[in-house]
């Protein structure tokens, strides 16, 4: 049988008849950090959530102690050690058809462990790569998520309340080969392929050019305050370089989910930066600086958004003064 790392090896010693409070404290004795989630919920009961995880015996009796029901949320990443794929099924999208596509290519092998989740998807558990971040990320038109550096999973036994029902999570196979760790790289790029830019005529004429992977990771680091107007920014160098805008959003919209915006809020802000560049030659916004989008520094190129773009979403409106 493969050898486990220590949130596998815990989890092949439980069963649903274990306490939640039990299960809680073998994990942290085994160095994985534990924080508890809403009984019967995924949502995180602690202020800080993942990042209030801890191995510490008292704190981890005193949550359960105030809330025996509490799931156990780990940690994924380098702080447990274990990284998970996870396959969702929710109405039309059926994550299992991308795994199993994944799995065909030889991308998802040497799991450690396959968990099954209350709504009927699946948990795959990888060691961590050591000394390497890999930040989590969704396909959601895949139907998967990666559960990495700066995410969490909810383990066994923990359960939900499924229309009534009480489901709990629950190893259901167990690989009995050797373990290795994941691409998750790899694996996203299989599963949601980026576009690259199709240059237009003309459309380099500053010599600028877009490293679109690079552009859309720079777009899911933005924070509160700053979401909108980096993806205003990103828009209009993808515009510039001739990328379509459907292929666009395509490139930015998981980015931008990532960062914390709505799907109809990046839609907005995307077509508003097409719509800019297309109406605004290069040189008009050099000569009076009406629109310095083109080839502009992000802080040009946002604070005119800030200025005149009409298309502000909503909801972020209301949390960050100025968008």
């Amino acid at each position: 049988m493969a050898e486990h790392g220590a949130v596998s090896s815990v989890l092949l010693r439980m069963n649903a008849a274990w306490p939640l409070s039990a299960a809680a404290r073998e994990l942290a004795c085994a160095g994985v950090p534990v924080f508890p989630c809403a009984p019967w919920g995924k949502r995180p009961a602690t202020e800080h959530g993942f990042h209030d995880a801890t191995t510490d015996l008292d704190q981890i009796e005193a949550w359960w102690r105030q809330s025996p029901g509490a799931n156990i949320g780990v940690p994924t990443g380098a702080a447990s050690g274990a990284v998970v794929v996870d396959v969702d099924v929710h109405g039309p999208v059926d994550g299992r058809t991308g795994f199993d596509r994944a799995t065909r290519a030889g991308l998802v092998d040497g799991w450690e462990l396959l968990v099954g989740t209350p709504t009927g998807g699946m948990h795959a558990y990888y060691p961590a790569t050591p000394g390497t971040e890999q930040r989590s990320w969704q396909a959601a038109r895949a139907g998967i998520d990666f559960r990495g550096d700066g995410g969490y999973i909810i383990v066994p036994p923990s359960a939900r309340s499924i229309e009534g029902t009480t489901v709990g999570y629950q190893v259901e196979e167990v690989n009995a080969g050797p373990a290795s760790v994941l691409d998750a790289g790899r694996l996203r790029y299989f599963l949601d392929p980026r576009p690259t830019p199709r240059h237009a005529p003309g459309s380099l004429d500053r010599g600028v050019d877009v490293d679109v992977s690079r552009l859309a990771a720079w777009v899911a680091a933005r924070g509160e305050g700053e979401r909108n107007r980096g993806l205003f920014w990103a828009a209009c160098r993808l515009a510039e370089n001739g990328l379509p805008a459907s292929d666009a959003l395509d490139v930015l919209t998981t980015a931008a989910g990532h960062a914390g915006l709505a799907e109809r809020e990046i839609t907005a802000t995307v077509r508003s930066a097409y719509r800019t560049v297309r109406r605004t030659p290069a040189r008009r916004g050099a000569r009076d600086g009406s629109s310095p989008v083109r080839g502009a520094s992000p802080l040009a190129a946002t604070a005119w958004f800030d200025r005149n773009n009409s298309t502000r979403p909503s909801t972020e409106s209301s949390r960050v003064r100025g968008l």
